[in-house]
Parts: C-alpha cells; sequence; structure tokens
C-alpha cells in the first residue's frame, strides 16, 4: 500500500472511530424522545427556487491549475518567474551538469503577450546516454496511466537542425513510459510541434522530459501535455467533473471572490485577456500556473466555456468593461463581442442571469457610490439581469436597489447549527438572499473535514429550505483542494493527481440535491432535546416516483427515540420503495406515522415514497 493509499484509508478508519466512539459514550445517557410532525398537506406547502443550491467555483488551493483543468504541465510558458530576464522556470529542472547544458530565459517568443521563451544550449559533444535537457514534474507529479495516450503541444525555434526525444518517465528518470523522437527538423523560426505520447506502463509522478544528444541551442515555449480523455473533450478532469454534477447544482459563480479583484487596480482581472488562442493570452496575477485552460470566457483562463450542465451563471464584474463582457456573454453572434463569442466555437448565448457586484466589499469607503455606477448602467442595457449587492439586508433594508444580496458565512459548528434560524425573522419584502459562501472553518471544529462540521451544515441548509421564500440561492466554499497545497480548509472535495473523495460536508450537500424545485413542508418539533435538533420535509420527484423526505439532525451527545407524523398526505406511503440515508436501507416500518431512532451526532434522511402525487406538484 503506497502512501496515498494509507491517507485516504486513515481518514476513513479516523472519521468511523470518531462516530463510533461518540455512540459509545452517549449508551450509557438514556436516549430523549422526540415528535417530528410533518404538515404535507396542499393549502400550507410552497414551492423551493429552482435555483436554491449551486456550486462555487474559485481558484485556490490549485482548485483550476493542478485542478479540475487537465493540464499536466506546471508553468508551460515560462512566465511565472515574471517579465524580466533571466528569471527562474520552476518547477522546471535540468537533465545533466553545468558542463553539458545551459539554461537560461530570454524575451524572444513570438508571442508578444508572453515574452519570455527558455534557451536551452547543449554544450557536450559526447553527451551521456539518454542526452541531456529540461524536465517539468508538474503539479506535483503527473499521472501517467497504461494505454493512455497524452497530446503533447510545444513551439521551438533553433538556428540548426533539431535532434529531440519527448519522453514520460517516472519522478526518479529511470523508468520510460513513452518517448517519441523530432529528428531532422529545421524550426530556423518558430515551429508549433504537436504529437502523441502512448503510454506504456502507470506511475503517478511522472514528468515530462525533454531531451538531445546534439550539441546547439534550442529554444522552447508553451510546452502543453493533456490527457487526451477529459470531460467531454473540454479539457477537464472527468473524475472531478463527476463529482460536481453528483451534486446537480443549479447555477455555477465564478471566477469567484478575492481572486478576480487582485491585490492592486494593476492586477485585477482583465476579462478581454482571457479569450483568443491559449498561446496569445497573458496569464493573471495569482494564477497558480500562467495560463490554466483553452476557449475561456471571463473565467480567468480555466477554460470554463460549456455549460451544458448548468442553467444559470453569476459573474462578478470588477474591470469598467463590464458591459462588453455582458455582450460577449449575452450579445447575438452578430454584435461586436457576441461575434467574439460565435467565433470561438459557441454561437448560442450564455445562461447569464446575475451578476455580483463585488466581493465582500460592502465595508469599503467608495462601495456605494461605485455599486450604484454598475447597478445603473447594467439596469439600462439588460433590464432583466439580477444585481447582487455585496450589502447583508437580513437585519435591516439596505440603503440602495439590487435583486439579492450576499451572505457570507464561516464560523464554528455551534454557532453555525443555531444559524439554521437566521433567516426566519428577515423581511420578505425587497432582496432576497444568497448564501454564496458558507462552512464551518473553525479549525478545533472542522479540521480537513469532519463529521461535526457537516452537521453544523446540515441543519444550516435545512433553515435554507425552510425560509426559501427568501433565501434563493446557496453554495458551500471552497469546493477543492489540492492535497498537496492547502490554502484554506476544510473543503468539500480533495485531490492530488490521481485520486479523489469528498469530505463530509460533500456528501452532506448530495443529500439537498433534490431541493431544488422542490416542495417544502411545515415541520414542527417537539422533544425537552430540540435545542439539539434540527429538521425538514420536502417533496421531490425522481424519474419514477414521488417522495416525502424528511432530513433530521441530531447534534447532541444522546440517541434520540424519534416519531414521525405525516398529515395532509393525498395518498399513502410505499413501504417498499422507502428508504433512509445516508448508510441506505430499507425502511420496513414506513407510515404516516412512524418510529426511528437517531443515532447522537448524526444526520439521517427519510424517503416515503408516495402513491400518486406527482398532478399536484405539477400543478403547484
Amino acid at each position: 500500500m503506497g502512501s496515498k493509499d494509507a491517507f485516504f484509508c486513515t481518514f476513513c478508519s479516523l472519521l468511523l472511530f470518531c462516530f463510533s466512539s461518540k455512540c459509545l459514550s452517549s449508551e450509557l445517557d438514556l436516549p430523549q424522545t422526540a415528535l417530528v410532525e410533518v404538515d404535507a398537506s396542499w393549502e400550507v406547502s410552497r414551492k423551493i427556487p429552482d435555483t436554491l443550491f449551486g456550486l462555487f467555483f474559485e481558484e485556490i488551493n490549485h482548485a483550476g491549475a493542478g485542478g479540475i483543468w487537465a493540464e499536466l504541465v506546471s508553468n508551460r510558458r515560462f512566465e511565472s518567474g515574471g517579465p524580466h530576464t533571466p528569471s527562474n522556470i520552476d518547477p522546471w529542472s535540468i537533465i545533466g551538469d553545468e558542463s553539458s547544458i545551459y539554461i537560461t530565459t530570454d524575451r524572444s517568443s513570438c508571442f508578444s503577450k508572453n515574452s519570455v521563451a527558455l534557451r536551452m544550449e547543449i554544450l557536450c559533444e559526447n553527451c551521456p546516454a539518454g542526452g541531456v535537457g529540461i524536465y517539468n514534474p508538474g503539479f506535483w507529479g503527473m499521472n501517467i496511466e497504461e494505454g493512455k495516450t497524452y497530446n503533447l503541444v510545444m513551439y521551438i525555434r533553433s538556428l540548426e537542425s533539431v535532434e529531440l526525444t519527448a519522453s514520460l518517465t517516472c519522478s526518479d528518470g529511470m523508468q520510460n513510459l513513452a518517448s517519441v523522437s523530432i529528428q531532422e527538423i529545421d524550426p530556423s523560426n518558430w515551429t508549433k510541434i504537436e504529437m502523441q505520447l502512448l503510454a506504456q506502463g502507470t506511475c503517478r509522478t511522472s514528468r515530462l522530459e525533454l531531451t538531445s544528444m546534439k550539441r546547439g541551442v534550442i529554444w522552447f515555449d508553451q510546452v502543453s501535455l493533456m490527457p487526451s480523455d477529459t470531460y467531454k473533450g473540454h479539457g477537464f478532469r472527468k473524475e472531478l467533473i463527476y463529482m460536481l454534477l453528483e451534486l446537480r447544482p443549479q447555477f455555477l459563480r465564478f471566477p469567484g471572490g478575492c481572486f478576480v479583484e487582485g491585490d492592486w487596480l494593476r492586477n485585477a482581472f482583465r476579462w478581454r485577456e482571457t479569450i483568443g488562442p491559449w498561446e496569445q493570452r497573458p496569464g493573471h496575477f495569482g494564477d497558480l500556473a500562467e495560463d490554466l485552460g483553452a476557449a475561456p470566457i471571463w473565467v480567468f483562463n480555466v477554460g470554463i466555456s460549456h455549460h451544458d450542465e448548468v442553467d444559470t451563471i453569476i459573474i462578478e464584474p470588477f474591470v469598467k468593461d463590464v458591459l462588453d463582457s455582458l455582450e460577449f456573454a449575452r450579445g447575438s453572434a452578430e454584435s461586436t463581442w457576441g461575434s467574439v463569442r460565435s467565433a470561438m466555437g459557441h454561437p448560442e448565448r450564455f445562461p447569464l442571469k446575475y451578476v455580483a457586484i463585488g466581493n465582500e466589499d460592502c465595508g469599503k469607503e467608495f462601495y456605494r457610490g461605485n455599486y450604484l455606477k454598475f447597478y445603473d448602467a447594467i439596469r439600462k442595457a439588460y433590464p432583466d439581469i439580477q444585481m447582487i449587492s455585496n450589502c447583508d439586508g437580513s437585519s435591516r433594508p439596505l440603503d440602495h436597489p439590487a435583486d439579492l444580496y450576499d451572505f457570507h458565512v464561516y464560523t464554528s459548528a455551534a454557532n453555525l447549527f443555531i444559524m439554521k434560524n437566521k433567516f426566519d425573522r428577515t423581511s420578505r419584502i425587497g432582496p432576497k438572499v444568497f448564501v454564496s459562501e458558507y462552512a464551518v472553518n473553525e479549525q478545533r471544529d472542522a479540521g480537513k473535514g469532519s463529521l461535526l462540521a457537516s452537521l453544523a451544515e446540515a441543519a444550516f441548509l435545512t433553515g435554507l429550505e425552510k425560509n426559501s421564500d427568501v433565501v434563493q440561492m446557496a453554495s458551500y466554499a471552497p469546493l477543492f483542494v489540492n492535497d498537496n497545497d492547502s490554502t484554506w480548509n476544510p473543503d468539500a472535495i480533495v485531490f492530488n493527481s490521481w485520486q479523489q473523495y469528498g469530505t463530509p460536508s460533500y456528501w452532506v450537500q448530495t443529500y439537498f440535491r433534490e431541493s431544488s424545485g422542490s416542495v417544502i413542508h411545515p415541520i414542527t418539533i417537539s422533544s425537552r432535546y430540540s435545542d439539539s435538533l434540527a429538521a425538514s420535509a420536502i417533496t421531490w420527484q425522481d424519474s419514477e416516483d414521488i417522495f416525502l423526505r424528511v432530513k433530521i439532525v441530531n447534534f447532541g451527545p444522546n440517541a434520540v427515540n424519534l416519531t414521525i407524523s405525516s398529515r395532509g398526505l393525498q395518498d399513502g406511503v410505499n413501504t417498499a420503495k422507502s428508504t433512509v440515508v445516508p448508510v441506505e436501507s430499507e425502511l420496513p416500518n414506513a407510515a404516516e406515522v412512524m418510529e426511528a431512532v437517531l443515532p447522537p451526532f448524526s444526520f439521517t434522511s427519510f424517503d416515503l415514497a408516495l402513491d400518486q402525487y406527482s398532478k399536484l406538484v405539477a400543478e403547484m
């Protein structure tokens, strides 16, 4: 078993051990009792917004570069050392010694917006076996798998003919997985080289090598290595995208957060620089690699330009030319910027419906004045787009117009559990709520993802469901973390170059994925222990059946003997199709009145299959 295998198994074992030990200690206490009553009558129920739960993607923790974007080469344009040369080329390194090879950078690239190129001078007449050159380890090792092909693209130039070998080897350089030679090419001008490498073995920590045995000088630029097998051919890691799709998101918020603002005005996000061929696009301050994708829109070079799976898009404009960026997304294929989008292969308009003006900026001196400039200009040009303010309107009315306001909360597990009632008394008149960032992040509660944190988040989400007449959208943050570079913990999905898993927070979200567009029912809890319980009830429909789902969080140390009573059902309960999750099992006692036991520190979801209920859902 390798070290990564041990890490993942240890995580699972610790989670089970913590859960089991709390169950064991609670057995010494007498169980509590609770009655949960659900009023499923149609007169008191209402539809949840279709957009309630979605995703927030931000470039943090190598979420994009070295994450969902499948590019294997890190610093593929040699620009991460800055525009001044000579510069460092990390993580590129040399193969050979100072007597056989000399590496530097200069500004000789043919790409004006990425002028830095790497100059490799081979000094040896009789080079060692295998040659000398450079290698790139990618993002903590490239995952190369036997039988798969990898597309190599690079630009080279030389004053004489070139003899070059491109290889994929294991990290120590000893095991050769794939190799292809470039012979007798005379690239007196910059020449694009494209080839495929077929892996003859598997190594999780591989590297790309570019070597030669011929004395001379070769310039390199724009060196890219991509797996040929990506999600729908878009360039995304399939396994990570599949985890996102499992959440069935109803909207996508991006580029997201502080990344788009930059530390200073000079390195704020510039959307125009993210369109066009990837070789022509400059990097962005704060990118974890200086370029992250192909055919992007304004999502900082990560290539998120296909939204087949998401119905609603939100952007955050921090540039004076916001209207041009909106025309790029929403304009006709004949408009100035819509035609640019169309030329990039996407004549259809993007379903952009919301614009968030700023990110956590409400307390800044000039926010309101600048906000109104954006608001007025966007409203005039696109009256249907809904504007999102950074200012919190949950306790008192906003002093400026907005369709929604952005609410962020990072706190302890106990505080977030209490916040399940946060929006109970929020005014139903005026802007709606967008909870675009929420998580338990206090280290002692959350760690790198914990059961306790996820239970508090589940309780908070039941509160959002019940208050979905005023809460329109919500998304967890951060979404991704590369286990090799944890800038922020915890996160929903943890990954390395070849493995991935969902933290408890991720799995809790999977039990709310059916909530968007479903029907919410009033629910009451009667118990002396009610301060440790949170619950919600929805009716949802899959392709075949209708279910009454009752979700209950037990945030306390005692087991609970629970009675669930449902009244107002239009039809009976189908016992054979009823289940209890997260550990999925049949629910043999499913009925309008039923009993169950809630383990301490647990999240339980009961799905009661209903008979012939779909017509009422459709009519609502």
